[in-house]
């Protein structure tokens, strides 16, 4: 197994992309703490976990709020000792629908979730991490961090900020053999999708309905985030870190190959191109 006995928290673990991740991670031999605002959620999650042979904690928290956060993280070390591996799933659409037009404190809430939640996170286990230097924090990247997508402002802004992030974070985090890599998930067949399809002409999308099959069926998938979450957990990924990759669109499985390569260039990273 890639990841036994390794001990893993995973945000936002009570359905979709989060709980595909953390299933994985157990199949793979990791123990898996769980968190989510929804408890019937991750308690139902857990129980998968502990039927695959594999200890789960659930906690119920918010990623928002620092005080749960650094509960939940003393609730890990009193349960399994340490931290070895940090997913950072937990997200929400945010409003959607032109700038001017969104309500301001849905705005704040969705960049307090979906980025303020990955450093609180990331700042509670990074001290663990650091004394036995050794870890792993995996992001999540989303539509709108790479190129604008308008009408989704503030969900777009905090993607973009958590890849930054993710590669600021890896830089001072080198020295101390933890590495840090956001996976970009293409389009999922999510609750956030759905969302997104009912929205309806809040996008400015007009054809936006003939396209729901297209969206609905596109490329990503929950399983294919947590494959590469596997990889970018196990040791298989070492040396690898700072870097955005596509569980859709890149061959990440030939990477392991070209480590050394790719982190001497801008290869997966968010650049400025000048012609």
């Amino acid at each position: 197994m890639k990841l036994d006995n390794k001990i893993a928290i995973v945000t936002g673990a009570g359905r979709g992309i989060g709980k595909a991740i953390a299933l994985s991670l157990a199949r793979e031999g990791a123990h898996v703490v769980v968190l989510s605002r929804t408890l019937s959620e991750i308690e139902q999650t857990a129980a998968e976990i502990e039927a695959l042979g594999r200890r789960a904690l659930a906690v119920k928290a918010d990623v928002s709020d620092r005080e749960d956060v650094n509960n939940m993280v003393q609730s890990a070390i009193q349960e399994f000792g340490k931290v070895d591996i940090l997913v950072n799933i937990a997200g929400i659409q945010g409003p959607i629908g032109s700038l001017v037009e969104n309500e301001i404190d849905h705005w704040i809430q969705t960049i307090y979730v979906n980025l303020i939640g990955v450093f609180l996170c990331s700042r509670a286990v990074l001290p663990i991490m650091m004394e036995r230097r050794q870890g792993k924090i995996i992001n999540l990247s989303g539509g709108g961090a790479t190129s604008p997508r308008p009408y989704f402002s503030a969900y777009g802004a905090a993607k973009a900020a958590v890849v930054r992030l993710t590669e600021t974070l890896a830089e001072e985090v080198k020295e101390y053999n933890i590495q840090v890599n956001v996976i970009a998930p293409g389009t999922v067949n999510t609750r956030m999708l759905e969302e997104v399809l009912a929205a309806g002409g809040a996008t400015g999308d007009k054809p936006r309905a003939g396209a729901i099959p297209q969206l609905q069926s596109a490329g990503g998938s929950p399983e294919k985030a947590a494959a590469l979450a596997v990889f970018l957990a196990s040791d298989e990924s070492d040396g690898l870190s700072g870097r955005l990759i596509s569980a859709v669109w890149d061959n990440w499985q030939a990477v392991p190959a070209y480590i050394e390569e790719i982190m001497s260039s801008d290869i997966f990273t968010l650049r400025r191109v000048v012609r």
